[in-house]
């Protein structure tokens, strides 16, 4: 049911409306002034408004140019008895949808509102698009959760438990185990599924573009902001927003998210009007959370408040009896995208893909799966095709791939931390004990490092750490002149 807010100054005008639009299945709220509406827009967003226009104080015009730059979106719709071509340009231009001149028909309001929501449903659809939500999926809600093993149906428990809340989550789990796949799960089993489904790699952007992209900024908040601009926030409102690798969020922003969660409300980047939304937190990290606010890199009250749902991921080692299952899903979905038939595995392959370790956990077979279905043409997948990417017996199935193995160019960067968490796995398995664990990292994180010329996101992504996370540890070990100040 749409919400709208009416707003007059005469008592009978606004019951006069307000039982108008009731009748026709709206659910409305009054306001007698302009100040009094921008706080109820504040507190409780509105679908759309209808306002007098001649009222004390603050007028129709200048109440819609107000609401105008706090929301571009929200539809408002004028009354006058007053109504002149001049008066309805000057309106339209400073932002209102419509005009209507006193008296007009019950039925010609009813239809101007419903034609102001279709307009603002129809931008804010575009808007969510252009934002990144994604296309209807082939599987959805506990289709896209592949596994049968005790662990998997303990996750898929959880995940039934919590489908009918709209309490935050956090998802936890190493790289690659699916945490994103959760994500959307959790969304797409809740009340919200008809909601957007917004996520935002916390990792990936700097400060400043972090805080715009998830509050939104004013026109003119700083240098290149032209127009306004709505936050994610904004755009999942009544929907799930996922807050990916939530531990490498700055100690500024998280101030900001503790208030989101604790008040749900927010102010865009250069303004101090409050804004209320109704959004579903689902938040991930690879990292021990508990450990780093102890450690001063995250705050622990954020903890608490993200920590309320729960949802651990097991990583694929321990769990390799859903490998056949997954192995059969990807190579099927990825021949269905590539327009051919899904080739043949077979038990031999089966059997070394399910003794293999998975440093890299779900995205390393799935990059296997993909690097085998382009590979193999139209024959079937065969161990010498998959084995050198694997080892070549028992022993080496069950230890990861050394970091130089032949990249085959199919992998791209997701497989980089694949193979880097090989390199881990090696190093830690096989170093004499002559160095220790801190010296092995040092020497690792270098090493990727130089082997992607410095940049520091392919090198995070390919160790599964955060960009931030990174930039602390080099920044620690240049102070003690443990590697080059060039790095």
């Amino acid at each position: 049911m749409s919400t709208v807010l009416v707003v007059d100054d005469k008592e009978m005008m606004r019951d006069s409306v307000g039982a108008t639009l009731r009748r026709a299945g709206f659910d409305i709220i009054v306001a007698n002034d302009a100040p009094s509406a921008l706080e109820l827009v504040s507190s409780r967003r509105p679908d759309a408004i209808v306002s007098d226009l001649k009222m004390p104080g603050m007028t129709g015009i200048e109440l819609a140019e107000r609401l105008n730059q706090i929301d571009d979106e929200l539809p408002i719709i004028l009354m006058t008895a007053f109504g002149t071509i001049e008066t309805a340009v000057d309106a339209m231009r400073r932002g209102a949808f419509d005009y209507l001149t006193k008296p007009f028909e019950g039925d010609e309001l009813v239809i101007t509102v419903k034609r102001a929501l279709r307009h603002a449903k129809l931008a804010r659809e575009n808007a969510v698009l252009k934002a990144g939500a994604p296309a209807g999926p082939t599987v959805t809600g506990l289709d896209r959760v592949i596994g049968d093993s005790p662990a998997m149906n303990r996750v898929k428990d959880q995940l039934r438990a919590i489908a009918g809340s709209h309490g935050t989550v956090l998802i936890t789990g190493e790289s690659g185990t699916g945490k994103e796949v959760v994500a959307r799960a959790v969304h797409e089993l809740s009340p919200r599924v008809q909601s957007p489904f917004l996520g935002v790699n916390c990792a990936a952007l700097s400060e400043s573009l972090l805080e715009s992209e998830l509050f939104g900024h004013e026109k003119g908040s700083f240098t290149g902001a032209d127009r306004l601009r709505r936050g994610r926030f904004e755009l999942a409102d009544k929907g799930t927003l996922l807050l990916d690798e939530i531990s490498e969020v700055p100690a500024s922003i998280q101030a900001k998210l503790l208030r989101i969660l604790q008040e749900r409300a927010f102010e865009r980047v250069g303004s101090s009007l409050s804004i209320g939304v109704d959004v579903r937190v689902v938040a991930t990290s690879n990292r021990d959370l508990p450990k780093a606010a102890a450690e001063g890199e995250f705050r622990e009250d954020l903890f608490f408040r993200l920590n309320v749902l729960p949802v651990h991921l097991p990583p694929l080692r321990d769990r390799r009896e859903d490998v056949p299952a997954l192995a059969t899903h990807f190579i099927a979905e990825i021949a269905r995208r590539e327009g051919r038939e899904a080739p043949r595995i077979s038990p031999e392959v089966m059997d070394l893909l399910t003794a293999y370790r998975w440093p890299g956990n779900v995205r390393e077979l799935q990059n296997i799966c993909e690097r085998a279905v382009v590979l193999s043409g139209q024959g079937p997948i065969e161990r010498a095709l998959v084995e050198p990417w694997l080892g070549s017996g028992p022993a080496q199935a069950r230890r990861a791939t050394p970091l130089n193995a032949a990249p085959l160019g199919l992998q791209g960067e997701r497989s980089a931390s694949s193979a880097t968490g090989s390199m881990i796995e090696s190093k830690l398995s096989y170093t004499p004990g002559d160095r220790t664990l801190a010296e092995i990292e040092r020497e690792l994180i270098v090493h990727t490092l130089r082997r992607f010329n410095g940049h520091r996101q392919k090198t995070a992504r390919a160790l599964g750490i955060g960009v931030r996370t990174l930039g602390l540890k080099l920044k620690k070990w240049k102070e003690q002149s443990l590697v080059s100040q060039s790095l």
